[in-house]
């Protein structure tokens, strides 16, 4: 069976690519861009994901383009969804890129963090499934995350500390200092 595997990143990728490769799954990854910010840390993260694709032998298909401003434009005054916005926004994509590219179905390399809402992500795969009519590929890969991590430090891969969205860059980063004026 074919199928086209939304890809986050590189470390995210490991485990998943090792478990869908035992399966006898046939993987192409595919590089969704339009959600990460800055667009500096989207090079970085496909620039991991392109080397270890590399030496895994994985095809990947990397998103044309950098359609921030776009992908903002939809989330605002949705802040509080935003994650069901984006996993719709990335799953439709990759489900869509694979009924076009002739896959057997789609899967995503969501389903490895335990950051995750993994329930809604996988809501939005069977969602997307039934309307588009190629089959989701669920496998719960959180079981591996402590493997993942450990192969990626191995290989001295970069590894991002927040999701990706700007919206998750300040969650992160920003703290309220109490202090007026700064």
């Amino acid at each position: 069976m074919k199928i086209l595997l939304h890809t986050c990143c590189g470390p995210c990728t490991i485990y998943p690519l090792d478990v869908l490769r035992e399966k006898d799954f046939q993987v192409t990854g595919f590089y969704y861009r339009h959600n990460i910010h800055p667009y500096t840390e989207c090079k970085k993260r496909e620039e991991t994901l392109l080397s270890f694709a590399e030496e895994s032998n994985l095809k990947v298909i990397v998103q044309k383009g950098y359609e921030l401003e776009e992908f903002l434009r939809k989330m605002v005054y949705r802040e509080k969804e935003r994650c069901r916005f984006c996993y719709h926004e990335r799953l439709s994509t990759t489900a869509l890129m694979a009924k076009s590219g002739r896959f057997d179905g789609f899967s995503s390399t969501l389903l490895y963090s335990r950051f995750q809402n993994h329930e809604l992500i996988r809501e939005t795969g069977e969602a997307v499934s039934k309307n588009l009519d190629i089959p989701f590929i669920y496998v719960d890969f959180r079981e591996g995350w402590k493997k993942g991590i450990e192969v990626s430090k191995e290989k001295g891969m970069y590894r991002q500390n927040y999701c990706g969205c700007i919206y998750s860059e300040k969650d992160r980063f920003f703290r309220e200092s109490g202090k007026k004026g700064q």
